[in-house]
């Protein structure tokens, strides 16, 4: 994930977002390239903005969404994940093609509205 790219991810959120969160922005080994925290945001947002970008740049799965759905139908895939992942909604992985780049967290909205923020993000930056 270019640090560019991940810049105009976070401006996007923070000029679109209804109300203050966090979002994150990790390349595709979970890390930090570009974070905000908006004024007002909550402080527990940081950490699971984190969480999502992370567990969707590690995970198989393209979004936290898709993952939860694989670990509710397995219970012994659940009990392997590593420990930081999340299940809450607005991580998704970000591609170039095929091959997985990064991923962006969003948390301070309802999971589903965090999850289309961070689309819509991906969307304009590409």
């Amino acid at each position: 994930m270019e640090l560019a790219r991940a810049r105009a991810i976070v401006d996007f959120v923070v000029s679109e977002a209804p109300r203050p969160v966090s979002v994150f922005v990790a390349d595709a080994h979970g890390e930090l390239v570009a974070a905000a925290t908006m004024d007002g945001a909550a402080p527990d947002t940081r950490l699971n903005a984190q969480r999502k970008a992370y567990t969707a740049a590690r995970s198989d799965a393209r979004t936290t969404r898709e993952l939860a759905g694989k670990a509710r139908e397995n219970p012994v895939e659940r009990a392997s994940f590593d420990p930081f992942f999340t299940f809450f909604l607005g991580g998704v992985a970000v591609f170039d093609g095929d091959r997985r780049i990064g991923a962006v967290g969003v948390s301070g909205l309802p999971g589903d509205v965090d999850e289309q923020l961070v689309l819509r993000a991906i969307a304009a930056s590409e």
